[in-house]
């Protein structure tokens, strides 16, 4: 017996971050939305009592590193489940790159084994879960678009963005994201319109959304590591209607609404950025194809 899963990569149509909470950690308002990039997992049941992860990627770890591996050993030990299983994952989301890829595979992991297990919990019940694994945990178990605060867990969900077209471009060298939080000057924040956001998005104003995009950590990424800054200039040169990095980096998006100028930024980027993507905005939950 086994099941499919997708988990679809997101991308931060805005990022605040408002202050440092007694517990260390910053308050953070969000929003975020899905693309067309997505892991596959395959979850099957196993009779032994273990979580067995397997991934023909050398970069995803088979043990407690593993967001999904955590995810499916919280839901064994809060529900007692003697069953195992192993869960093969086929990554297509880049690695350590602003996406959530480690935090969706999580987010799959609790609705495949919700279903494996015939636990019958709810998304909310999910979701919940998902805020002791990883801050983006939350959001991901929604599958959809959503405003995101606390350290993430808190989702307020929003309807699907305009549909337009998103280029993904990813820099070699990675970003670690407890720097470019301890490098954030809280004082010198220029906040993003949070409230313009989720009007734009509730009126499907493309341009609105455009407008709006906006990420406080993005100045402090770009201080750390000039690629990024290179590839934001080349997709604005390249005719991006607005371009973002997502999370604290270090992938960049553009928005375009026609292909055919996707398609011109792709290859204006592939000179000199290996990991570069033209996928659709989701937005919304998703079946497995």
């Amino acid at each position: 017996m086994y099941v499919l899963e997708k988990a679809p990569a997101k991308i931060n149509l805005t990022l605040d971050v408002l202050y440092k909470r007694p517990d260390q950690y910053h308050e953070i308002e969000m929003i975020m939305t899905t693309v067309d990039l997505a892991d596959r997992l395959e979850f099957f049941l196993l009779q032994e009592d273990k979580v067995e992860i397997v991934s023909e990627n050398r970069f995803v770890p088979n043990d407690e590193r593993n967001l999904a591996y955590r995810a499916a050993k919280l839901l064994k030990e809060r529900f007692q489940i003697e069953h195992g299983v192993k869960i093969k994952i086929d990554k297509q989301i880049p690695v350590a790159a602003g996406l959530a890829g480690g935090s969706s595979d999580a987010a799959a992991t609790f609705r495949g084994l919700n279903r494996l297990w015939e636990l019958n919990l709810s998304t909310e019940e999910l979701a919940n879960l998902g805020a002791e694994v990883g801050s983006d945990v939350s959001f991901c178990v929604y599958n959809s678009t959503a405003l995101a605060k606390g350290r993430g867990e808190t989702i307020v969900e929003l309807p699907a963005p305009p549909k337009c077209w998103v280029v993904l471009a990813k820099p070699v060298q990675g970003v670690s994201t407890q720097s470019v939080y301890q490098s954030l000057v809280l004082d010198d924040i220029d906040h993003p319109d949070t409230k313009g956001m989720v009007n734009a998005i509730k009126q499907s104003d493309y341009l609105g959304v455009c407008n709006r995009l906006k990420n406080v950590l993005e100045t402090v990424t770009l201080s750390m590591n000039p690629e990024v800054a290179q590839i934001k200039e080349q997709m604005i040169r390249s005719g991006a209607d607005a371009v973002l990095m997502s999370g604290s980096g270090p992938t960049v998006f553009g928005l375009v609404q026609q292909e055919s100028r996707a398609d011109r930024i792709y290859n204006s980027l592939r000179g000199f950025c290996e990991e570069v993507y033209v996928v659709r905005l989701l937005g919304s939950h998703q079946k497995l194809d």
